[in-house]
């Protein structure tokens, strides 16, 4: 598999304006790549434009769920840069809340922007990326392999993503196109933080200092996607330790399932169904 520098090539990232995109972003451009950066809050795509430095990254304010924008978007990376090299598909939200009681507007909103919106990045960069035979990255999570209650609807997109990019590898092959996909456990951002004070989630937070429950820099997680990109890597992941997971996902699957059991999860998930009527929210994290 052909390595590249990142020198002058361009990347085209959804979703940079907090978190994994933007520490991306910046550990990019500092590798002498251009950044395109696609999303919302303009007031924060601005400040990491001027922060990484105007001749390395320009923004452009798009909703993955907006066709027209992404493709507008995308015309204007080009334009810009001259053309888009890899595509990290970021994008995402996780709402909170059990199959019984969350508000399906949110359900569904989470199924339109980790699915769908990677699928419409995919399908609108992908000429360009193909074009220079270059690598596409869309963003799942560990919550692909190992699937936790509370969040059914971002398990199921972001198992799909994966399905998705993997179905992808096969159908760019023999273009010179590479497709990955990027696996990440808890990585210390907004949407991880925000879990704290989420009252949903309350009742099934880990009280203890286990890797499985605490957060690590998004340093870690920018530099696994910049290796990545580098590598043209099938999987990129962090930490390392969630590597078994994704590897052999069923026995860890059970054993979660099975420990759920012994702490009394059921019941929890009941008082937070009767909690979330009460309230007639489902905390939202986005």
């Amino acid at each position: 598999m052909t390595r590249f520098t990142l020198l002058d090539r361009t990347v085209l990232i959804t979703g940079p304006a907090r978190g994994i995109g933007a520490e991306t972003a910046r550990h990019l451009a500092r590798r002498g790549a251009n950044v395109a950066l696609v999303g919302l809050e303009p007031e924060r795509l601005e400040a990491l434009v001027a922060e990484v430095g105007t001749d390395r990254a320009a923004w452009w304010e798009a909703d993955v769920r907006d066709w027209d924008a992404l493709r507008a978007a995308t015309d204007g990376a080009v334009e810009r840069f001259g053309g888009i090299d890899v595509a990290v598909a970021n994008a995402g939200i996780a709402p909170w809340g059990t199959v019984e009681t969350i508000d399906p507007e949110q359900f569904e909103a989470c199924l339109e922007v980790n699915l769908l919106g990677v699928w419409r990045t995919i399908r609108t960069v992908l000429p360009h990326v193909r074009e220079r035979q270059g690598y596409l990255l869309p963003i799942a999570s560990l919550a692909a392999a190992l699937h936790a209650p509370l969040i059914t609807h971002y398990n199921a997109t972001k198992a799909g993503v994966e399905a998705f990019a993997d179905g992808l590898r096969v159908e760019l092959s023999g273009t010179g196109t590479d497709v990955g996909v990027a696996y990440f456990g808890f990585i210390d951002t907004d949407m991880i933080r925000q879990v704290e004070t989420d009252p949903l989630a309350e009742a099934l937070r880990d009280p203890g200092d286990s890797a499985f429950s605490r957060p690590v820099p998004v340093e870690g997680a920018a530099a696994a996607i910049v290796r990545g990109i580098e590598r043209r890597a099938r999987r990129v992941y962090h930490p390392r330790w969630i590597l078994p997971v994704l590897l052999a996902p069923a026995p860890f699957q059970r054993l979660a399932e099975l420990g759920m059991r012994r702490e009394g999860i059921s019941g929890t998930v009941a008082e937070i169904n009767a909690r979330a009527r009460q309230l007639r929210v489902g905390g939202r994290l986005d």
